[in-house]
């Protein structure tokens, strides 16, 4: 049975039309209908409101249906895995075509992703609002590409249930919480809890779903030490602490053995005191002690923005720094959420002292992680101590991805065509652009020593980052290269880029002004523009 069928065949069992299930759930009717013949795909995110309107679960869905969904992401297609058809596409506007070009994309991640250790870290609020089910398939997909995962829960929604169940009032200081003896007790029963509820769902494998055969392993413990915050402006935090040592061996021992890591916001001292920490803090400390490829935090908004309200998808730790900077200085920050105000310096911290990246992604987003990892843009915001993006003199093993730079506009007539063989022994001459070791463009300068010029040729950006002043750094990286070698001036030919040179500075030359052996190649076919700019 399929697993439409099976929400058609509870929906019946009580007695509810597909109108009143649909204005349960404020779905479009239409759409239900679509997806319980089979015709239509069912993001996690509306399959629980399903289940909970029907008064059951989605993994009891799952139990009774042959399907196995696989959202790898809501940009990528969805597909579903039965009897009749090996794989359907149960997204309407993607393809299978669709599927295989993404997955295909994804192919250097997942080379370059096996083996490393991620720490990830998320609020209780994942826990709270039944978001960690999706998060567990997607942890799985992870483990299962042999990436090495280290989980950091908070529990602030939990501990604040407590307190309130206790009619005990929260006590802060400067965003800190001050846990007395009564609150320490609600810290403690707090994290018991939801730590016992997430290593239940990570143990899930369920036939037909997308933690069958998952067989996760789950290892926590007294990985963390700590010591007490003491007295903050006359202020005693009492049994709040920070972290003063994570056990990166015992921790490393556990992932040797393909274990999966659990730790909790609380820490041990030698005296057999616990402490009451932040989530971040555990998460950094942790991610900088085991020298961690990538420290992720999901939060409630998606990213980091400027003060304009812009997203941005990639910043240094010293930009982020300036923007904290800003917001401080700024008396209405708008545009700067409260959770980023938390994990902004965290992730500075983290990059400073070691840790290759920080992501900070939107935890409302079902396949989150995916997208962000997977895919060129990602979703979120990535902070990294150094840009991501560099020049340098080309070599040998650049051919190829200038030739995939080249050759489109090779075939619009814009640059003269190249072979593979001829680029091979002109590579000295080529420069390139790198954006997270990818190529993203390129230039070539063709000196002329005796006439103490240049020919400026071959520039190329790659069509996804265009529009970002690619192309002006590309060329004055070239000139000042010129410029080191005691060239004088750089000319071009060109059929179609005339006023680009134009504001950059050239004058249009006659070809009797070309280098005597550049003459000598002039096609007069082609009928390329001279210009030429003094350094």
């Amino acid at each position: 049975m399929s697993l439409g069928h099976c929400i058609r065949s509870k929906r019946k069992s009580l007695n509810l039309t597909l109108q009143q299930l649909a204005s349960k759930i404020d779905a479009d009717a239409g759409n239900l209908s679509r997806i319980e013949r089979g015709e239509l795909g069912v993001s996690e995110s509306l399959l629980r409101k399903i289940a909970a309107a029907l008064a059951t679960t989605p993994a009891s869905l799952y139990a009774e249906s042959d399907a196995t969904p696989r959202q790898l992401n809501e940009q990528a297609p969805t597909y579903i895995v039965n009897q009749t058809e090996s794989v359907s596409s149960i997204n309407a506007n993607t393809s299978a075509k669709d599927f295989v070009q993404w997955f295909r994309s994804a192919t250097p991640y997942i080379h370059a992703f096996g083996g490393r250790t991620f720490v990830i870290a998320f609020g209780g609020e994942v826990v709270s609002d039944q978001q960690f089910i999706s998060l567990s398939h997607d942890l799985n997909l992870l483990a299962s590409l042999e990436v090495r995962l280290v989980l950091v829960h908070g529990s602030r929604p939990q501990i604040e249930k407590r307190l309130k169940r206790d009619n005990i009032t929260p006590l802060l200081h400067n965003g800190l919480r001050v846990t007395d003896d009564a609150a320490m007790e609600a810290v403690k029963e707090a994290n018991g809890a939801i730590r016992v509820e997430i290593e239940a769902l990570l143990s899930m494998g369920i036939a037909n779903s997308p933690m069958a055969g998952a067989d996760i392993r789950v290892a926590s413990g007294n990985f963390v030490t700590a010591k007490p915050l003491g007295v903050h402006d006359g202020v005693d935090l009492q049994h709040t602490g920070e972290v003063r040592k994570v056990d990166a061996i015992g921790i490393q021992k556990r992932l040797d053995d393909n274990e999966m890591v659990l730790l909790s916001p609380l820490g041990y001292s030698p005296t057999g005191e616990a402490f009451n920490l932040s989530l971040e803090d555990v998460a950094v400390s942790t991610a900088i002690a085991l020298d961690a490829d990538k420290l992720i935090f999901l939060m409630d908004s998606e990213g980091v923005h400027n003060l304009r309200g812009e997203l941005l998808r990639e910043m240094t730790a010293e930009k982020a720094k300036n923007l904290l900077r800003n917001v401080r200085e700024t008396e209405q920050a708008i545009n700067i959420s409260e959770d980023v105000t938390y994990y902004l310096p965290a992730a500075v911290r983290a990059c400073e002292q070691g840790v290759a990246r920080t992501h900070m992604i939107s935890r409302h987003i079902d396949g989150a992680i995916i997208q962000e990892l997977f895919t060129l843009d990602g979703i979120g915001t990535m902070v990294t101590e150094l840009s991501l993006e560099s020049m340098r003199q080309a070599n040998i093993d650049d051919v190829g991805g200038i030739l995939k730079l080249i050759e489109p506009l090779e075939n619009d007539g814009i640059l003269v065509r190249r072979g593979r063989e001829r680029l091979e022994m002109e590579i000295d001459h080529f420069h390139v652009m790198e954006h997270d070791n990818r190529i993203i463009g390129c230039a070539a300068l063709y000196p002329f020593e005796s006439e103490k010029t240049a020919e400026f040729a071959c520039l190329a950006i790659d069509p996804a980052y265009r529009g970002g002043g690619r192309g002006d750094k590309l060329f004055y990286y070239c000139a000042n290269v010129a410029k080191e070698r005691g060239l004088k001036s750089l000319f071009c030919l060109t059929t179609r880029t005339e006023h680009w040179f134009l504001e950059r500075g050239f004058t249009e030359q006659s070809v009797e002004k070309l280098p005597t052996e550049k003459q000598k190649l002039y096609n007069f076919q082609r009928k390329s523009k001279v210009f030429s700019k003094t350094l």
